[in-house]
């Protein structure tokens, strides 16, 4: 079992204490939280183990688990990695692009792991279809919630849109060629609302909408690529799969088969990929035990939440 450290103990924290204490790939050792008023009061009432001093707690353990604000992920990530503790860092990977490059470089000076807290690579909606996203031509996303005045410290693009751009740059594999972004702030300092148009130089085209500030929330993602239409409800854990195939020459009566202006007929059929049940915070925290344990690349690493920020931070400078 590793030994593993929280740094953090806000709503996500607390989280990933109970799932921490739960797996059987980590041992708990404890947590520190800057506000020792909080620290306190949860060590009292969960029983985790309290450190009122940061680097005591990250000398202790193998692993440190950076659930902080944004502002000090990278202070966080450079005193564990200077240590040679691997890190698990929640997203975004840091506050600037600067600082997520210069954590790169530590991370190969050290030698160490570091997985970055994009989530929704664990939704088992989009680990059940995944696989079949080729070379998408276009892709709408939607990720829409209700207002909730925590995480307001970060445009939306940050808190809710990266999400999305992490799980698109992880299907799309090629460059960003252009970014056309707006976002207006309506309730916040910082645009609470965001629409982006990504183009990839192989032609693929992604357009993002983020918001705050809907009156419900929604958290969908559509792929279209040749022969195939994809739709991952990322809430609802649902999954739709629409392909085409050359129609056979006997249509039966239920097939739907349509043709175009050049004569080409091709059938229509649906695919309903099983969607397992999991918790997905525990799957990224124990898939990153088991990339340490086998020497693997963690499934999202500092390099792809490096990635996904540089796109993020390219887009909130296009508004």
């Amino acid at each position: 079992m590793l030994r593993v450290g929280v740094l953090g103990a806000g709503h996500l924290g607390k989280i990933h204490l109970r799932l921490l204490n739960e797996s059987d790939k980590y041992e708990l050792v404890g947590f520190y939280d800057a506000d020792a008023i909080n620290g306190k009061k949860v060590a009292d009432e969960f029983g985790y183990q309290y450190y009122d001093n940061i680097n005591k707690l990250i000398e202790a353990v193998d692993v440190v688990d950076i659930v902080t604000p944004t502002l000090s992920h990278f202070d966080c990530a450079k005193k564990a990695i200077e240590k040679g503790k691997h890190i698990f860092i929640e997203k975004p990977i840091t506050n600037t692009y600067e600082e997520a490059t210069a954590l790169l470089e530590l991370e190969k000076k050290y030698n160490v792991k570091g997985q970055v807290g994009h989530v929704e690579r664990f939704n088992p909606a989009f680990s059940a279809v995944k696989h079949q996203i080729n070379t998408p031509m276009f892709i709408e996303s939607h990720r829409l919630a209700e207002f909730n005045p925590r995480g307001t410290d970060v445009p939306v693009v940050l808190d809710l849109m990266i999400h999305d751009i992490d799980a698109i740059l992880s299907v799309v594999n090629s460059e960003v060629k252009q970014i056309n972004a707006s976002g207006v702030s309506v309730i916040s300092k910082s645009p609470d609302i965001a629409n982006a148009r990504i183009e990839f130089e192989n032609g693929c085209v992604a357009n993002l909408t983020a918001s705050r500030i809907s009156l419900k929330n929604m958290r969908k993602s559509r792929f279209f690529q040749k022969d195939a239409y994809i739709s991952v409800d990322f809430l609802e854990k649902k999954v739709e799969v629409v392909k085409m195939k050359d129609a056979p020459e006997k249509v039966g009566d239920f097939d739907m088969v349509l043709q175009n202006a050049e004569g080409e007929k091709k059938q229509i059929y649906f695919e309903n990929p099983e969607v397992g049940t999991n918790n997905a915070i525990l799957d990224e925290l124990e898939s990153f035990a088991d990339a340490i344990a086998n020497d693997t690349t963690p499934i999202v690493s500092l390099k792809q939440g490096t990635q996904a920020l540089k796109v993020a931070l390219q887009i909130i400078a296009s508004f």
